[in-house]
C-alpha cells in the first residue's frame, strides 16, 4: 500500500484541502516509486511501456531527466535538506551518464534530437540546485557534463518551443565555466519573440498551433530563465523581462478560466500525456510574482488540477505515471512519446521550489473563476469562445482559430487541435474510424461514400465579445476530403496528409452563451468554381459533444423538423437540436477510442440531402451535467443586400443576440 497522504487542511484550503504536505508527501512517493527501474549507475530509468521512436537508451535519458527535475524541486524548497539522499543518487547517474565509456552512456544532444530536450532539465536542476549537488561533484565528473551539454553548441533547433532547451543549456555553460554561444541564445530569443500572439499567448510554431505548450513551455522558461540565471543587461535588458511578465499575466487571467471545476484542465492539444504539467505555468507566476493573480488562486488552481489526476488513479496502483490521461491508455502517446515522458508532469510540481514560508503556500485558498460565477470571454489568439457555467463546473471552448496549420493548408483535421469545441469533461476520438471521418464537433460534408470532410485551413473572420454574456465567432474555408491512408509519418499531432479533392466553401459560426451554442452553416461553391462542387456529395453532417461513458450511453433521436439527438449518462449530456434545415439524427457509438471510458457517443444532425448553396442552416449544441434543459433559443435570419445574413437569436430569458454571417467576397 503507498503512504498515506497527511490529513486535508479544510481551513487553509477550503476548496481542495491540500497544503504543501500533501505536494510534497506525492513527490516523495513518486520519486520511491522510480527506483526500481534506475539502472545499476544510475544514469537510465527504464520505466515499463512501449519504446519511443528515439529508442530505449534515450527513454532511459527521459526517465532520469524528468524525474530529476522533481528531486531538483523537492530539495531546493527545503533550502538543500535531502534526507533521502536524492541528489546523490542522481549524481551517480550524471557521472555514468557523462561517461562515454559507461555501459550507461547518454546519447548526446549532437547525435539524437530527444538528448537536446532533456539536456534542459539536467542544466535547469543543475543550476536550481548548484550549491548541494553541482559545486560537490568531482571535477572529472563537472568536465564530462560540460562537455556533454556544451555538444548543444551550434546545434539546429527546432524554431518551436524547444529553442529554450539551447537557451537553458548554454545559459547554464555560461556561468559554469563551459562552451557557449551568445549568436546562440541571441537567435533563440528571436524565435520566442516570433512566437508572440496577442492577449499573453504563444503559438508553439508558426501554424496555429495553439495548446498547453504555451504554459507549460513558452511561458515556464522565460521567468525561471531570469531568476535562475545571471541574464540581466545584455541578453535581457529589463524592457523584455517586463514584456514576458506582462505576457504571464494576460495569459494566467485567461488560464485560470479553462480549468473546471474538478481540477480538469482543457482536454486539447498534443502530449497530453503529461497531465499536471498543466499547472506549471500557475507557478511560475507564483515564484516570478509577475502574474497578477492571488497567492490563494494559483495554489487552489494548481492543487485542483494535481489533485484531479491523483483522485482519478494516475498513479495507481504503484506510484508510476504512464502513457495515458487518467489511468493508463496508450492511445494518447505521439510518436515521440515514451515511457519516462508523462514525467514531465513534474513541471506541475514546480512549486514544491518555494519553501514553506511562501505566500503561494501559507494564503487560503480562492475559488476559480466558474466557481464564483459564469464564465464567458473570448480569447482572441486561439479564437476561442470561452464558456463555463458554476452551477456545472464544465469549462469549454468553441473553436474558430485553431488547426495546428495554416490558412489555406490542406490536410485532415488533428482530433486534438481542429475541432470546433473541446472541454474539460470531453475529449475527441483521438483513434479509430472519426478521426478520418470527423463526427464530434464538426461540421462535415458527406460525399456519395460517406466519407466526411475535414476544415483544416480555414480563415478566422471574427471572434468578439457581445452584450448579455454574449460571444461570437466565424470561419471559412473550402473544405477537402483528404485520404490518409499512405501518410506514415511520426504523429507530432498535426493532421495528417495525403491526395485531398476539394469540396464547398463552408462558413460556421458560433453564439455562445451560458454554455449554449447556436451554431450557423453555409455553403457556397469553392473559390474559382461556380458550379456545384466535385465530386458529388450528399449531405451535410454536424456533430455535437463526444460522451465518455463506461457503457453505452443512452440515447435518443427524432426526425423531420424536429430533429434533435442527445446522449446521455449519469454525469453528462450532449445534445443537438435542429433550429434550420436539418431533418436527418443520430448518435455515433464507439469503443476504446477515447481516455476517459471504454464508450464514446457523439449526437449528430444531418440534411437530408446536399444543402441549397447560400442558404442557412442552424442547430443548436449543448453540453451539461443533466440539468433541467431549458427551451431552444429562437431564430429570426433576414438575408443582406450582399447575399449574406443578419441572425438574431433569442434566448430563452428574451435576451437578443444579433450576429452577421457574411457572404463570401
Amino acid at each position: 500500500m503507498p503512504p498515506a497522504l497527511p490529513p486535508e487542511d479544510r481551513g487553509l484550503s477550503p476548496y481542495t484541502g491540500w497544503t504543501r504536505a500533501h505536494w510534497a508527501a506525492l513527490a516523495d512517493r513518486m520519486l520511491a516509486a522510480v527506483a526500481p527501474y534506475r539502472s545499476p549507475g544510475g544514469a537510465l530509468i527504464a520505466l515499463p511501456g512501449p519504446a519511443s521512436s528515439s529508442g530505449v537508451r534515450s527513454d532511459g535519458l527521459e526517465g532520469f531527466a524528468r524525474t530529476f527535475q522533481l528531486a531538483g524541486f523537492r530539495v531546493a524548497g527545503e533550502g538543500g535538506a535531502d534526507p533521502a539522499g536524492l541528489l546523490e543518487t542522481y549524481a551517480r547517474g550524471l557521472a555514468a551518464g557523462t561517461d562515454p565509456h559507461s555501459p550507461e552512456a547518454w546519447p548526446r544532444p549532437d547525435k539524437l534530437g530527444q538528448a537536446k530536450v532533456e539536456a534542459a532539465s539536467v542544466a535547469l536542476v543543475l543550476q536550481l540546485t548548484r550549491p548541494w549537488l553541482w559545486d560537490e561533484l568531482d571535477d572529472a565528473v563537472r568536465e564530462r557534463v560540460l562537455d556533454w551539454l556544451g555538444s548543444v553548441v551550434g546545434q539546429d533547433y527546432p524554431p518551436i518551443n524547444w529553442v529554450w532547451f539551447r537557451i537553458v543549456v548554454e545559459s547554464f555553460l555560461r556561468e559554469a565555466g563551459g562552451d557557449f554561444s551568445v549568436a546562440d541564445i541571441e537567435e533563440d530569443l528571436a524565435v520566442h519573440a516570433s512566437l508572440r500572439r496577442p492577449g499573453g499567448w504563444l503559438s508553439d510554431g508558426q501554424e496555429r498551433a495553439y495548446d498547453h505548450y504555451t504554459g507549460w513551455a513558452l511561458h515556464l522558461y522565460p521567468l525561471l530563465w531570469t531568476r535562475l540565471f545571471d541574464v540581466t543587461g545584455t541578453l535581457c535588458p529589463h524592457a523584455l523581462r517586463q514584456q514576458w511578465e506582462d505576457d504571464l499575466a494576460a495569459y494566467l487571467d485567461d488560464a485560470v478560466r479553462l480549468v473546471g471545476a474538478d481540477g480538469s484542465p482543457l482536454l486539447q492539444g498534443r502530449s497530453l500525456t503529461y497531465r499536471f504539467a498543466a499547472a506549471a505555468p500557475l507557478w511560475v507566476g507564483a515564484v516570478s510574482g509577475a502574474g497578477g493573480q492571488a497567492p490563494g488562486l494559483l495554489r487552489r488552481a494548481a492543487s485542483g488540477i494535481l489533485r484531479h489526476f491523483t483522485d482519478r488513479g494516475a498513479l495507481e496502483p504503484d506510484g508510476l505515471l504512464t502513457l495515458g490521461w487518467h489511468g493508463e491508455w496508450p492511445g494518447l502517446r505521439q510518436s515521440y512519446s515514451g515511457p519516462g515522458s508523462p514525467y514531465w508532469a513534474a513541471k506541475g510540481m514546480l512549486g514544491l521550489m518555494l519553501p514553506a514560508g511562501h505566500p503561494v503556500w501559507t494564503a487560503e485558498e480562492e475559488p476559480l473563476p466558474v466557481e464564483t460565477g459564469d464564465v464567458s470571454r473570448v480569447v482572441a489568439a486561439p479564437g476561442w469562445l470561452v464558456s463555463a457555467r458554476r452551477r456545472d463546473g464544465i469549462a469549454l471552448v468553441v473553436n474558430h482559430g485553431t488547426d495546428h496549420a495554416g490558412p489555406g493548408d490542406v490536410c485532415a483535421d488533428s482530433p486534438l487541435y481542429a475541432r470546433l469545441g473541446y472541454s474539460t469533461a470531453t475529449v475527441p476520438p483521438l483513434t479509430g474510424p472519426t478521426t478520418a471521418d470527423p463526427v464530434d464537433n464538426s461540421v462535415a460534408v458527406l460525399d456519395d461514400a460517406g466519407r466526411a470532410t475535414h476544415r483544416s485551413g480555414f480563415t478566422t473572420l471574427y471572434v468578439e465579445e457581445l452584450p448579455g454574456g454574449a460571444v461570437a465567432g466565424c470561419s471559412r474555408g473550402t473544405v477537402h476530403w483528404v485520404d490518409t491512408a499512405g501518410d506514415d509519418t511520426p504523429d507530432h499531432g498535426s493532421g495528417r496528409r495525403g491526395p485531398a479533392v476539394p469540396g464547398p466553401l463552408v462558413t460556421v459560426a458560433s453564439v455562445l452563451r451560458d454554455g449554449v451554442e447556436v451554431r450557423l452553416v453555409r455553403l457556397d461553391p469553392p473559390p474559382g468554381r461556380p458550379g456545384a462542387p466535385s465530386p458529388s456529395w450528399r449531405a451535410v453532417r454536424l456533430g455535437g459533444w463526444p460522451l465518455a461513458s463506461a457503457a453505452v450511453p443512452g440515447s435518443g433521436s427524432g426526425r423531420g423538423r424536429a430533429a434533435c439527438a442527445e446522449a446521455a449518462t449519469a454525469e453528462l449530456r450532449s445534445r443537438v437540436g435542429n433550429l434550420l434545415g436539418f431533418t436527418e439524427s443520430g448518435v455515433s457509438a464507439e469503443s476504446g477510442t477515447g481516455p476517459l471510458a471504454r464508450w464514446t457517443a457523439v449526437p449528430w444532425l444531418a440534411t437530408s440531402g446536399p444543402a441549397p448553396l447560400g442558404r442557412l442552416l442552424a442547430a443548436v449544441v449543448t453540453l451539461d451535467r443533466g440539468t433541467p434543459a431549458a427551451p431552444d433559443p429562437v431564430l429570426s435570419v433576414r438575408d443582406t443586400p450582399d447575399g449574406g445574413h443578419d441572425v438574431t437569436v433569442t434566448w430563452p430569458d428574451g435576451h437578443r443576440t444579433a450576429v452577421t454571417v457574411p457572404c463570401p467576397g
